[in-house]
């Protein structure tokens, strides 16, 4: 009994540490890139030693896959609790979920972009996973607003979900949107507005 009861404990601290490392990294590496960082730099930011931060990851590399994995989980996870919120407003939603998608790209800050692109094969499967993230979630709450017949029949599911990408990535950055004199709310306000103007159905129109 004694000794189960120490090996749940050396488990939950076990993971508590991995989750330190993981945020911390996160929190560092995004905002100001991964390539200058050493492990001995994080494990004295968190206050732990070198061979605690070593026993969970093995190298920087580990630690930087781990960080995107963490933080995909999150916005699959908030993604997927707009789509089955509950609400029956379906530009509602639509707002939510562009709200969600530019709130954690803001996390996102150009110096991990730069150093990730030094490494094709994480530059590619970063790119991959979020897009397919993001598309899959899009995708579903599209097929809702079918079926509530609020999309017109004409449009192809996959044209309107590549276009709300398309606008998410070229215009919904920092640097568009201070190009076009806009506040984040301001940009998918009017993403919106062209695009629900475009694809609801006449009878789902506002003059």
């Amino acid at each position: 009994m004694g000794q189960e009861k120490f090996k749940t404990k050396r488990v939950s601290v076990e993971d508590f540490n991995r989750k330190r490392i993981v945020a911390a990294a996160r929190r560092i590496f995004f905002a100001g890139g991964f390539r200058s960082v050493t492990m001995d730099q994080l494990a004295r930011e968190l206050g732990m030693s070198k061979k605690t931060v070593y026993e969970h990851f093995p190298g920087k590399t580990s630690l930087v896959l781990e960080a995107i994995l963490n933080k995909l989980q999150d916005v699959d996870r908030e993604l997927g609790q707009i789509a089955s919120g509950g609400s029956t407003d379906f530009a509602e939603q639509l707002q939510l979920m562009f709200g969600c998608v530019q709130r954690h790209a803001d996390e996102i800050q150009p110096p991990f972009l730069r150093d990730i692109r030094l490494h094709p094969e994480l530059f590619s499967d970063f790119e991959l996973k979020r897009g397919e993230l993001a598309r899959r979630h899009f995708e579903r709450i599209i097929r809702e607003g079918r079926k509530a017949a609020i999309i017109r029949e004409d449009i192809p599911d996959g044209v309107i979900t590549e276009m709300m990408l398309t606008a998410l990535e070229k215009i919904m950055n920092p640097s568009k949107l201070a190009e076009l004199d806009l506040t984040p709310r301001a940009g998918i306000s009017a993403i919106l507005a062209v695009i629900m103007r475009g694809i609801r159905t006449d009878s789902q129109k506002v003059e």
